[in-house]
Parts: C-alpha cells; structure tokens; sequence
C-alpha cells in the first residue's frame, strides 16, 4: 500500500524528523488559505505539489516554487483541472484531487535516504547517497559507488554507530553529523513499527547556515512510503492513510471479489489459481510468442462468483483478444471449477476465444463438463497440458 507525500510527512513529522510546515488542500480555495497562513508567518516562498501515487511530478510541471498568494492560485488552478501525465502514469495521466502547499526552504545540499527490504541479507538495509533529489536508480546503475549500503540488525535495529558512519561517509560535518544520525534512528524505527517495506527520503536536505543553525539544518522535503499489505490489520494509521481513487479501479475491484490482479500491456487474459502458477502462465505464453494482458490469481478455492467476477474484469479489457484459463486442482477440484467456468462464460458472455486446461482432482469429470458444454460454448477449446494451451491460445489471438 502507498500513501500521499502529504501524509508521508505527517509520520515524519511525529516520528520527531523536521519537515516544513505545510497543509493539504483539496480545491484552488484551500490552497490559497494555506499559502496566505504560510506567507503570514515569514515564509518568502511556498511550494505547491500534486498530491498523486507517481513520481516525476517535477518534469511534468505538477510541483511549482512560488513567491505569491496569486501564483499559488494559478498553479492550484492548473494542477487540479489539468491530468499529470509522467513517465510512471502512462500517457493516460492521473487526475490529481489533493495538492500539498507547504513552506518552501533554502537548500545547501541534496542527500538520499531510504530504508527497504534486504530479500539477500534477510534483512531491512538502509541506504544512502550524497546524490539525493534525483531518480537514485539513475545513480545506482550510472555511478554504484556512489550508493551506500548498511544492513540494519533484525532485533536492534540501525544502531548509533552505523548512522554517524553513514554520516561521515555523507561528508557531513560538525552539528549535521548529529542531525542526520538522528534522522536515521527515527527512521529505522518508524519503518519497524509501522511495517513498511519502503521509507524513502528524496531529497534530504540541509539549509544554508544561518545564527539558528551555524552548521545549517537537516531536514525531510519530500518523502514516500510502502506498507506490506499484510500486517494492515495491525496499524490502524497506515489504513486510514488508503486513497482508493489513486488506485487501478481494476485490481480495487479485483480486491473487493477476493482475487489477486494486476493488470499488464499485452491481448491474452490469464485466469489461474496460484501466483506460482499464474508467473509460470505468463512465461510460458511469452515463450510462446503471446502477450498476457494481466496476472490474476483465483486462489486455492475460488467461488463461482469469484471466476465471474474474474472473467468480467479480464474481458473489460478491450485489448484482450483470448483468453487461458489454468487451474491445478489440488484444494480447488477440477469439476468444481469446470462449472464455475462454463457458468461464468455462460453468464459473462464470451467473443474472444477462451482455452482451458485443467489438471488435478477429479480432471476427468472437469474434462466431460467441459466436453459437454462446448456447444453452448463455440469459443472454448480445452488443452492437455499447459504448453498445448499456450500454443493454442497465442494461435488463435495470431489468427485473429
């Protein structure tokens, strides 16, 4: 699950890392009020950015800089009537509902922070760089040194050692050493306790000198999180952070019926019980020359309901031309699910052709369900096994 920058600040802010001040505001009214509260207390300078779940926010035009209550509100005004379209939203766009107006801050330095998951090392690794407030996988892949590495300990945590060596290895110095340790030690523990797989700080930045700080401040400006979708039920803040409007409305409605989706670029549609099984399809259709059009897993049990909903979805797609149905019949029995299929197609409706294979508990009765509907059925072909089936299937959409 990810949240707003907005947000993302709100845990920083309570985990005790310094962020600007800022407000939320979802219309061109909202905004301006907060710039003229932010303008009130000092501030020369306010930003406004698009509250949307994509990066590259800043090439797209949807984060401005601004010095007045007026340009605030043209730059609200465009942002909230205008789609963002960036390299991670895909030339549809998203319609940006929510708009971040926070105090803009003097930058000496740019830093990279970030706290993931260490699949390797079986453990979260904290991860830095002097190179912040651009893409880091940029960094990682042109300059790799230039990328630091600390793998955090899986009961204790980043200890104080490590962040003042991370520090020094930044090049910070005098009273920033201490900041930016600190930072990190919130951070380590703020990733722990509300189970994110991602922290992520880009930039962190430190302030130009001034009599408050000799050494300059240390501090968050933009920042995103990840949270492992199971352990939601244990934080209660993380939840009430989801936006379901800045998800796929396919995968939320694949959600909601209890079924795994996620939605590719290709023309066959794959309906599988088992992610295992559901990656394995996906290869083997490319091996064959085909292109899925999604993952979707039914599970180990999946409703008759459940297998309607999931055809429905597959072929709201206008770009699905065919589509391959695998089930392994282990928990799930093969006739049970051949039902389920010919109900399903049945009440759905299929024009694009449809090839199942199936394998497993009681295959032989799943086998004359199938048989026996196939003339209420004209754009079904059953397969023996699964590469017959990719071969059919990319066959077919070729064909067509």
């Amino acid at each position: 699950m990810k949240i707003h920058e907005y947000q993302a600040r709100q845990l920083l802010a309570e985990a005790g890392i310094p962020v600007p001040e800022g407000q939320v505001a979802e219309t061109v009214e909202q905004a301006v009020e907060a710039a003229k509260n932010i303008f009130a207390e000092g501030h020369k300078q306010v930003v406004v950015k698009a509250q949307v779940h994509a990066g590259g926010r800043g090439k797209a035009g949807f984060v401005k800089v601004v010095d007045s209550v007026e340009a605030v509100k043209e730059s609200a005004t465009f942002m909230l009537t205008n789609k963002m379209v960036s390299v991670q939203t895909g030339p549809e766009g998203l319609e940006v509902k929510r708009l971040l107006v926070a105090a803009a801050v003097d930058i000496d330095r740019e830093l990279y922070l970030a706290i993931t998951m260490d699949r390797a090392h079986r453990t979260n690794t904290l991860i830095a760089s002097a190179e912040g407030g651009v893409e880091i996988e940029t960094v990682a892949h042109e300059r790799p040194d230039a990328i630091i590495k600390m793998p955090t300990h899986p009961l204790d945590g980043l200890e104080a050692w490590q962040a003042r060596q991370i520090a020094f290895a930044l090049g910070l110095k005098g009273k920033q050493i201490g900041q930016a340790a600190k930072i990190m030690m919130q951070l380590s523990k703020l990733q722990v306790r509300t189970d994110a797989s991602l922290v992520e700080i880009n930039p962190l930045i430190i302030t130009p000198a001034c009599e408050q700080h000799p050494d300059g401040q240390v501090m968050a400006i933009d920042a995103k999180f990840n949270f492992d979708d199971n352990a939601l039920y244990r934080q209660k803040q993380v939840q009430g952070f989801y936006d379901p409007t800045e998800e796929d409305p396919d995968e939320l409605r694949a959600s909601k019926a209890g079924l795994n989706f996620v939605a590719l670029d290709g023309n066959i549609g794959c309906l599988v019980n088992g992610a295992g099984l559901a990656m394995s399809t996906m290869d083997i259709i490319k091996l064959n020359g085909g292109d899925p059009a999604n993952f979707l897993d039914v599970g180990g049990d999946a409703s008759q309901e459940a297998v309607t909903e999931a055809f429905r979805i597959i072929l709201g797609e206008k770009k699905v031309q065919g589509v391959l149905v695998n089930i392994f019949g282990g928990i799930m029995q093969c006739d049970r699910i051949a039902n389920a299929i010919v109900s399903a197609a049945e009440e759905v409706g299929f024009n694009v052709p449809l090839v199942v294979r199936l394998e497993g508990t009681n295959v032989e009765a799943a086998r004359a369900i199938l048989e026996e509907a196939q003339s209420r059925l004209p754009t079904m072909q059953t397969a023996d096994d699964l590469g017959d089936a990719a071969r059919k299937v990319t066959a077919t959409v070729s064909a067509a």
